[in-house]
């Protein structure tokens, strides 16, 4: 079943202290409100992704459509804090921590949201509240959006494997109900 990765999202620790409000008046890319969130919000336009920082140095990229631009993210990020912060070292191996995955597919067909809700176990169906299908599956643990022109949207794997079984599973069993 083909898919296309649309975002992934990771995690990083950069083992230092930042001080976010330094930050946020040094680099004019860099969004911090207290009161908002705890965190400072890093926007990179090449690759275009954004990080959330925190003050105990962990990082999450959000955006990413490939592990390579993870990496130059983090470099680009520890780059951009090491100029306002020289205490915080950019290192030469980046390490991280897929968190999620979130994938696109369709199926060949439209669907009935209200027979895929009857039929099938684990799905939400309000159409009042959200015009898509939820489906959740706990083998692999992923979330599965579907809408009646066939597309799915896949999030919350932690890897490729688990999308493409995800994916096939939800298929199979909707095929197997006839809908």
């Amino acid at each position: 079943m083909e898919y296309k990765i649309v975002n992934l999202v990771a995690s990083s620790n950069l083992n230092a202290t930042l001080d976010l409000y330094n930050l946020a008046t040094a680099v004019p890319e860099v969004e911090y409100e207290p009161e908002q969130f705890p965190g400072a919000i890093l926007k990179i336009a090449e690759p275009k992704v954004s990080l959330l920082l925190f003050k105990n140095g962990k990082i999450i990229v959000s955006g990413a459509s490939s592990e390579r631009n993870i990496k130059i993210a983090i470099k680009k990020a520890m780059n951009i804090i090491h100029e306002v912060q020289s205490d915080v070292k950019v290192k030469t191996r980046v390490s991280y921590e897929i968190v999620n995955l979130v994938a696109t597919s369709s199926l060949p067909k439209q669907l009935n949201l209200f027979d895929v809700a009857l039929k099938l176990d684990n799905i939400e169906y309000e159409p009042e509240q959200f015009p898509g299908a939820i489906a959740r599956l706990y083998d692999p643990k992923v979330t599965v959006l579907l809408f009646k022109n066939g597309k799915l949207i896949c999030a919350g794997a932690k890897s490729e494997e688990d999308i493409l079984k995800g994916l096939k599973k939800l298929k199979r069993k909707i095929n197997a109900a006839k809908i």
